[in-house]
């Protein structure tokens, strides 16, 4: 069945079965490999995504579900070669290590900072607690978020 998906800011028609995981439908028909699929069902978060302006685990999504909607992937955060200041404060702060998760937690954490511009340590794990990262301990990806908060302390 064809769908029509609006993502990044650009439309799409794919073909793909109703119950297609939305993470599955960006991956192999849309090419947009920044959202990872890791447990495919919904416990570990690389593959959330921002729809119609929530973070959500794309491989929960089906794509008949998510037609219509605005969808946001990590290849559509920051504009070219020009960091997003959270993509950035992830790089000053040493957020990332193995770089699996790091798409998810960015998505989560910008849905975060969209709703809610000055987040407290404790919004930031809240907000990112449907994200596991096996490498970093969590300290730095929370600073990276807690920083991206305060624009001046970002930019060099």
């Amino acid at each position: 069945m064809a769908y029509e998906l609006l993502v990044n800011g650009s439309r799409y028609e794919i073909d793909a079965p109703a119950g297609m995981p939305l993470a599955a439908a960006l991956r192999d028909r849309l090419h947009l490999t920044g959202t990872k699929i890791g447990c495919g069902s919904g416990d570990c978060g690389a593959c959330t995504v921002i729809l119609d302006g929530r973070a959500v685990c794309s491989c929960l999504v089906p794509v008949c579900r998510a037609a219509g909607c605005a969808i946001e992937t990590i290849e559509g955060v920051g504009a070219g070669e020009q960091l997003h200041r959270l993509q950035q404060s992830f790089v000053d702060t040493g957020a990332l290590q193995c770089g699996f998760c790091t798409p998810g937690m960015i998505m989560a954490g910008l849905a975060l900072l969209r709703r809610n511009a000055r987040p407290t340590e404790q919004d930031v794990v809240d907000a990112l607690a449907g994200n596991i990262c096996r490498c970093t301990g969590y300290r730095k990806i929370i600073e990276a978020v807690v920083t991206a908060a305060k624009p001046s302390e970002v930019r060099r």
